[in-house]
């Protein structure tokens, strides 16, 4: 079996390298490393291609961009790739804006020419598309909330699952980051139900896990877990400190794609986070990782929000979970954060030692 992983040195990405490496996939993986150029050097992800390549057997690294549709068109002549896992994206809600012509040229127009070279090459490959919830904007922001000590929580009782899939995308403020993926969400989606091609849609929550390389811009529970193990500050950008997210681990990710390969349905969207249960705020997660550590978290406080932002965003997984009944989420939050800051306990001393 062949298959493509893009955004392969990234969180999802490498999870993916390394799930179908180990069931003796031959993986192609293609990553330029843009997350350097993004966020700079603590966004490399080098660090973790070099793990790979490492750990892995059957695991082919090509450093190619997206975005050069007759360099992903050629590699996809070369190979017979059965199913596609496509991660790579500029990722930030806030770095959007000082390069809209280059988020969008990745988030969309990367997403366009994977699909059309799916479609000239490799016509009933699955394509998992890793989308996000910034695709809804802040329609999410106008259901009814009440504030409780830590965090803010949905009023009424209908919406205790959090977001489903019939919210609407438009008519609301995204971020630039935000439109851009929501023309990759869509696009991928006709892709499924024009062509009638064999691409899932997982609109993510906040994916994490101890292979993130978080910066302030993006990857909020790695950035945190990062500034408590380096006693670092850290800034909390409005809304007191409670937006609530539902934080899902990498692996459990990995198990929606897989289930989806195995019986995909063209064309359907599925919100991917951590429900319910791994649901906490800022101020929740801040607590939990100074009760199951030594550190202490450093934090001041901004009235300014984030553009668009979510001030209680909890993925419905109802749908997902009818669709594929095997599916879970396995890892919990407090087990992410121990994984995580172990982590980044060995990253410390790797580099104090070099």
């Amino acid at each position: 079996m062949q298959v493509l992983v893009t955004g392969s040195s990234g969180l999802i990405g490498s999870a993916a390298v390394r799930h179908w490496d180990a069931l003796g996939a031959d993986v192609v993986g293609v990553d330029n490393n843009m997350r350097q150029v993004f966020f700079g050097p603590q966004g490399s992800t080098q660090w973790n291609l070099e793990r790979l390549q490492a750990d892995t057997k059957r695991f082919q690294h090509e450093a190619l961009d997206i975005c050069d549709r007759p360099a992903i068109d050629a590699l996809f002549a070369r190979h017979s790739f059965e199913l596609i896992i496509h991660c790579a994206a500029q990722p930030s809600h806030d770095k959007a804006k000082e390069i809209p012509l280059l988020d969008f040229d990745v988030n969309a127009g990367g997403t366009i020419n994977l699909l059309e070279a799916t479609r000239q090459h490799s016509p009933d490959a699955v394509f998992c598309h890793m989308s996000t919830n910034k695709v809804y904007g802040d329609a999410p922001n106008e259901l009814p909330l009440t504030e409780l000590e830590t965090r803010w929580e949905y009023a009424r009782e209908e919406d205790w699952h959090g977001i489903d899939e019939h919210c609407r995308i438009d008519r609301t403020t995204h971020s630039l980051f935000g439109a851009s993926k929501a023309a990759a969400d869509v696009i991928a989606q006709e892709y499924g139900r024009y062509f009638g091609m064999n691409v899932g849609v997982f609109r993510g929550g906040c994916l994490t896990g101890a292979s993130h390389s978080g910066v302030e811009l993006h990857g909020f529970l790695s950035y945190l877990v990062h500034v408590a193990v380096l006693q670092k500050p850290y800034t909390i950008f409005g809304y007191k400190g409670k937006q609530v997210r539902d934080q899902i681990e990498s692996s459990d990710v990995i198990f929606a794609f897989e289930q989806f390969a195995k019986q995909p349905r063209p064309g359907e969207v599925y919100n991917l986070g951590g429900g319910r249960d791994n649901a906490a705020s800022m101020l929740e997660c801040i607590q939990l990782i100074e009760e199951i550590s030594s550190y202490t978290v450093q934090h001041t406080y901004s009235e300014t929000n984030r553009v668009g932002d979510h001030i209680c965003y909890i993925s419905d997984l109802r749908k997902l979970r009818s669709h594929y009944p095997e599916w879970s989420i396995r890892m919990d939050l407090k087990e992410i954060l121990g994984r995580m800051i172990e982590t980044e306990e060995e990253k410390t001393k790797t580099s104090v030692s070099t």
